[in-house]
């Protein structure tokens, strides 16, 4: 806190004494008569959206100069109303942003670089990613708000039947594949190592990946490959490494040990074919574990598998708290307030934990029974706490729709054998790199 102006002009003496007797929060940089109004953006459903507002009621409380105004909707209608405000000039003061898009706000400069803030107020041994929100020029552009982090799922129940054990911390992709050879099944219960197993009528994989965070960027990495350069500029994808990782999905495709594009569609969702229990292994984030605890599924969580040469890798996506560039001077101020109250207070973190909704900031209450509790599914919480020691960001940018878009596409491509893997290393590559240098070099 600023220290309170010393008041020494003669027969001011008794103000100032009753203005130090019933002045601003021990974490005000405001004097109380100096009522600011924060607007702030967040996105929610029903109980995250009940759970901030009780969180902002005691903050205004401790911080009786600080009035928050809040802008906020389910996800995708959240940020259309956040591009068209950003573009017009009216976007909130300080919003909650995607972990896949604080790199992409910076560099079109919609948010404030708070790199001196985040150096001088911030512990980042008390926070949980942290570095997540540093450029590669060191800069730091948000603050996290909430964790997410990859980890292998697995049905336990699946494993069970097939006689196969868990995945271990030692596992490696190619033990994956192993263990999804006996996991996956047609309709007359034959596994794939079974001579008289039916590609045609596969109704259980052993595994199943999609997406960005869920899909085979995780794989790439792992085997030493990748897409983007640190820059996030430059394509990566024509790579030795790259091709191998390629040959392996497009090997586990081949033998329907994991399923393909069309296979997945008729599941009505990506995310159903692991959630009904018709596929044994899948890379999802904590966030997923509220699906699968009102499922009901009988699962647990494993640390992702290493590569060949050992190197291991997991998704991070550290949603986090960012600054309007445009933000007025007070508004800047009152935001890392906020920020500050949100990353230190244990109310404030055991609340949000609640909801379960990511994993806390806080350290102290990450490894808290309140967290950890293994009574609650995954027993195994402590993988995703595990992990964030080899986790990465997964090459967020500006144009991190639109490249992902190129690499997903020619993925379906490549596991519908309309492309060979060359074709793809050498198509995907191109139309990354073109994608980048449409927004890049214009810059």
């Amino acid at each position: 806190m600023k220290k309170r102006r010393f008041l020494s002009a003669l027969g001011l003496i008794g103000l100032a004494a009753a203005l130090l007797i019933s002045g601003c929060s021990s974490q005000s940089s405001t004097q109380q008569g100096d009522k600011v109004e924060l607007y702030m953006g967040y996105s929610s459903d029903p109980p995250t959206k009940k759970k901030m507002e009780e969180i902002i009621a005691k903050f205004e409380q401790s911080h009786p100069h600080i009035k928050i105004k809040t802008m906020t909707a389910p996800y995708d209608d959240f940020y259309q109303k956040l591009t068209t405000q950003i573009a017009a000039g009216n976007a909130p003061d300080l919003w909650q942003s995607d972990g896949t898009k604080v790199f992409g706000y910076a560099q079109r400069g919609a948010i404030l670089d708070i790199t001196d803030y985040v150096t001088k107020e911030i512990s980042k041994e008390e926070l949980n990613g942290l570095e997540f929100n540093k450029d590669s020029d060191g800069k730091y552009w948000g603050v996290p708000q909430g964790i997410q982090v990859g980890a292998l799922f697995y049905n336990k129940d699946l494993f069970d039947k097939a006689g196969v054990p868990y995945p271990t911390a030692d596992w490696t992709w190619d033990d994956l594949k192993a263990a999804s050879v006996k996991l996956t099944l047609d309709a007359n219960g034959k596994n794939a190592d079974d001579p008289a197993f039916d590609k045609k009528s596969v109704k259980q994989y052993g595994f199943a990946f999609f997406g960005s965070s869920r899909g085979a960027f995780n794989i790439l990495k792992a085997y030493g490959g990748g897409v983007l350069d640190p820059t996030l500029t430059k394509s990566i994808i024509n790579s030795p490494e790259n091709k191998k990782a390629v040959e392996w999905m497009v090997d586990g495709m081949q033998r329907k040990l994991f399923p393909n594009p069309a296979d997945l569609k008729a599941f009505q969702s990506n995310f159903k074919a692991f959630l009904s229990g018709a596929v044994a292994m899948q890379i999802d984030i904590y966030a997923a574990t509220t699906s699968m605890n009102g499922a009901g599924l009988n699962y647990d969580v494993a640390p992702m598998p290493k590569g060949p040469d050992g190197k291991r890798f997991a998704p991070v996506i550290a949603n986090s708290w960012v600054i309007n560039k445009k933000a007025e001077e007070e508004k800047v101020k009152a935001a890392k307030e906020w920020i500050t109250y949100w990353t230190t207070s244990d109310e404030a973190q055991k609340e949000w934990t609640a909801v379960g909704e990511a994993i806390p900031v806080k350290k102290s209450v990450a490894n808290s029974e309140m967290f950890l509790n293994p009574a609650t599914k995954p027993e195994n919480k402590k993988v995703f706490l595990d992990t964030l020691e080899f986790a990465g960001t997964i090459d967020t940018n500006a144009v991190f729709t639109e490249w992902v878009k190129v690499f997903t596409d020619n993925l379906a491509e490549l596991f519908m054998d309309k492309y060979g893997t060359d074709e793809f290393i050498t198509k995907t590559d191109e139309g990354i790199q073109k994608v980048l240098d449409d927004f890049f070099k214009k810059q």
